[in-house]
């Protein structure tokens, strides 16, 4: 007896799922919930982005601060010194971000383990340095965008619904670029390279053409969550966009929810966006810091408890869940 939904019933379920999130403004209207709700949005689109190359590909990176720091200068930059539109800007920071990612990844992918982490690290500190010692992007005091008119072709409004849109349609659209690597011969090829990096160079596999594709990919979708993070907020300097801690969130996200999982980043999104607001809300200034002693406890939670994630912890239940009584074959 199958007990899985049809493909009908898979698509109607989407359908209702778009319709509920595009309506969701509509009766969320207190401006503190539905910012925490863009928070969720944007954090599981890093997560998504970050996923590509750490859970399909299983190369760790915690440097991709880097690649969303990026995306962000640009589009802020191009914005303030020539006027060009944050559109065009969001692209151009995505094809930069992509760009740099080549050399990044052609000399760290020689490198294995612990070490291409240390490497992605070194790699984010060069780049914050960087930026915080060049004066033409603000060096450390930063740069602000103007706010003398708003709407969509600005990107900058005084509500909080355009925001939840723009990072809801970031999100799917980062989540439908995913789907379409789980289901082509690159996600193939990744999830070998991540299982079996050995036998499937043996296999003629190039391992490190398709890391690097994977490293753009998920570099581009990167630089596109800063540039909207930059529209948002209005202020950017390295601190915020270039930090380690940003970076160990955007791998955190993925690996809560479930590394290699399509949803694993919504889900570890949503639960660690909630316990930072929470700690927030409950220490006050006087909780500075809290948020790296959440991820510290959810790593340790991770490693030792539920390596799988989330998602794979509830697969995991629902598998040992006993056939519901009085139900006939």
């Amino acid at each position: 007896m199958r007990t899985g939904l049809g493909k009908p019933h898979r698509l109607l379920a989407l359908v209702l799922v778009l319709l509920a999130l595009a309506l969701l403004p509509v009766f969320v209207t207190d401006p503190a919930r539905l910012n925490s709700i863009i928070l969720i949005l944007m954090a599981a689109q890093l997560g998504v982005a970050w996923n590509i190359v750490g859970g399909y590909a299983g190369q760790i990176s915690l440097g991709h601060a880097a690649f969303f720091g990026i995306g962000a200068y640009t589009s802020t930059l191009l914005m303030i010194r020539w006027q060009i539109n944050p559109w065009l800007g969001m692209l151009a920071g995505g094809f930069i971000a992509a760009l740099v990612s080549l050399p990044i990844g052609w000399s760290c992918f020689r490198l294995r383990g612990h070490y291409f982490a240390m490497a992605t690290i070194a790699v984010a500190e060069i780049v914050q340095m960087v930026f915080t010692n060049w004066e033409f992007a603000g060096a450390a005091v930063g740069l602000s965008l103007p706010f003398e008119r708003e709407g969509w072709l600005v990107l900058v409004f005084s509500s909080k619904p355009p925001y939840y849109y723009l990072s809801l349609g970031l999100l799917l659209a980062s989540l439908a670029v995913t789907y379409a690597i789980e289901r082509s011969y690159l996600g193939l090829y990744l999830r070998a390279i991540k299982d079996e990096s050995d036998a499937a160079q043996s296999l003629g596999v190039d391992l490190g053409r398709y890391k690097q594709v994977a490293l753009a990919l998920s570099s581009f979708l990167t630089a596109l969550g800063g540039s909207l993070y930059a529209q948002k907020e209005l202020y950017i300097d390295p601190a915020s966009v270039l930090s380690t801690g940003l970076s160990i969130k955007m791998a955190l996200v993925a690996i809560l929810g479930g590394v290699g999982n399509l949803l694993g980043p919504v889900a570890g999104a949503t639960v660690l966006t909630l316990l930072e607001e929470g700690s927030r809300i409950a220490f006050g200034g006087s909780g500075r810091g809290t948020d790296l002693v959440v991820y510290a406890l959810l790593i340790i939670a991770i490693a030792v408890y539920y390596p799988a994630g989330i998602l794979g912890w509830l697969a995991s239940r629902l598998k040992r869940r006993p056939p519901t009584e009085g139900v006939k074959p």
